[in-house]
């Protein structure tokens, strides 16, 4: 095997670090990164003195404030999510429960901004966490919507499931993309947790090509589909719009073309 070069090292130490490990000690970083403890206290010092990590008094090491800056400048993180706030806001205050705005990378979906309620029913994420596609809403949507190539090599792959309800089928997950595809909108029933519902629909850019998916997630028991979907329609379109979709234009080029 090859041995590691220096940017892989690099990268190895800031992959230690995720939602369920946001604070590690050096003997941490070493183990999870999979380097030598000298290597690893080399790495995290020339990251802590760049800004990327920083180290409390007692000596663990959390994620610095130089990464979110970095972070900040991608164009599918706060600059989406500050045109999209907007939007966000209203179907939150509509609904008053979980309101949700998500990208693809790669197989997974990631969330970029997340509006809740008290009251609202309980979800197992957070701004920046993951979820397999096939999981949730929002992820039905953008693969959905994704190449077909990537939608078959997806649906031929593994299915995690996470309740006796999760689409784990590839014959069901193909089913159901068409469908969303047909209605507009997905509608994801105790996939992830047995008491919650949502409906997601998708967030297309300047081109018409979909950039991300917003959603709200409610208790499933009382929900009402028919109700709720006009509304996520409506925040997708919204937000499209704040991105630079005009599908007005589109139709008449194509008028003009016929």
């Amino acid at each position: 095997m090859s041995e590691r070069s220096a940017a892989d090292r690099l990268l190895a130490v800031l992959a230690a670090f995720d939602h369920e490990h946001p604070a590690l000690c050096l003997t941490d970083i070493s183990r999870r990164a999979g380097l030598s403890l000298t290597t690893a206290h080399r790495l995290a010092g020339a990251l802590t003195a760049w800004g990327a990590l920083e180290r409390d008094a007692s000596g663990v090491y959390h994620v610095g404030l130089r990464l979110w800056e970095v972070a900040a400048l991608a164009p599918r993180g706060l600059g989406l999510r500050q045109l999209a706030l907007p939007y966000l806001e209203d179907l939150y205050e509509a609904t008053h429960e979980n309101v949700q705005l998500a990208v693809r990378d790669g197989a997974e979906v990631v969330y970029i901004e997340w509006l809740s309620a008290r009251s609202a029913v309980g979800v197992h994420i957070r701004v920046g966490a993951r979820w397999p596609l096939h999981a949730t809403g929002v992820g039905l949507v953008l693969l959905a919507h994704a190449d077909p190539d990537l939608q078959e090599e997806y649906c031929a792959g593994p299915l995690a499931a996470f309740t006796p309800y999760t689409i784990s089928d590839p014959v069901r997950l193909r089913r159901t993309l068409a469908e969303v595809r047909r209605a507009g909108v997905a509608v994801s029933e105790r996939q992830v947790t047995e008491d919650a519902l949502s409906v997601a629909a998708a967030v297309r850019g300047p081109g018409g090509d979909v950039a991300a998916a917003v959603s709200v997630v409610v208790p499933r028991a009382g929900a009402q589909v028919p109700a709720l979907a006009p509304a996520v329609r409506l925040a997708g379109r919204g937000i499209s719009r704040a991105l630079g979709w005009r599908p007005e234009r589109r139709a008449g080029r194509r008028t003009r073309a016929g």
